[in-house]
Parts: structure tokens; C-alpha cells; sequence
């Protein structure tokens, strides 16, 4: 997660890269995630290649105590065994 005041600068994306980059050093091929549905976080995934899954409706609570759906995506990685999704 990014801070709200951090939000913009591209801290995310780099995160998001990182995570990636070292799910592949330690050879996995398939990674997978869920966000709150309709968050900013939604478009960052999108935009670096992620693949929406599908949603669970009233997955978990908001700040608020409000129960909000979930969307899940996934992430194929390049490399060896990545048709088989390791």
C-alpha cells in the first residue's frame, strides 16, 4: 500500500515491479492478488499487465466497518514453466 500524500510519484509501480522481479529471481511463473474493487490500485495493476480474475462481493470491511467487494487479478511471469503457472 502507498501512503495517500505518497500517491502519484510512482512509488506503487516501483513496488509492484519489485515484487515481480523477485517473485521471478526465485522462479515463480503465476502470482496473484486481490484489491479493493473500484481503488485506484485497480488502474496500476491494469496498467502493468495484470489480469482481472473476478470479484467477492462483501470480502472485507473498510476503514469504516463497511464490507466491500474485492477484486482479484492475476499475473503470468515470464521464464520457464510459466504455461504451467508455477
Amino acid at each position: 500500500m502507498v501512503h495517500r500524500e505518497a500517491r502519484g510519484r510512482g512509488l506503487g509501480r516501483r513496488l509492484l515491479t519489485a515484487a515481480e522481479d523477485g517473485a521471478v529471481a526465485a522462479g515463480l511463473t503465476l502470482l496473484h492478488l486481490d484489491t479493493e474493487t473500484d481503488s485506484p490500485a485497480e488502474r496500476l495493476y491494469r496498467d502493468a499487465g495484470w489480469t482481472r480474475a473476478g470479484m467477492i462481493p462483501a470480502y472485507a470491511a473498510n476503514p469504516e466497518g463497511l464490507l466491500r467487494p474485492t477484486t482479484l487479478y492475476f499475473k503470468r511471469l515470464g521464464g520457464k514453466g510459466a504455461a504451467q503457472g508455477r
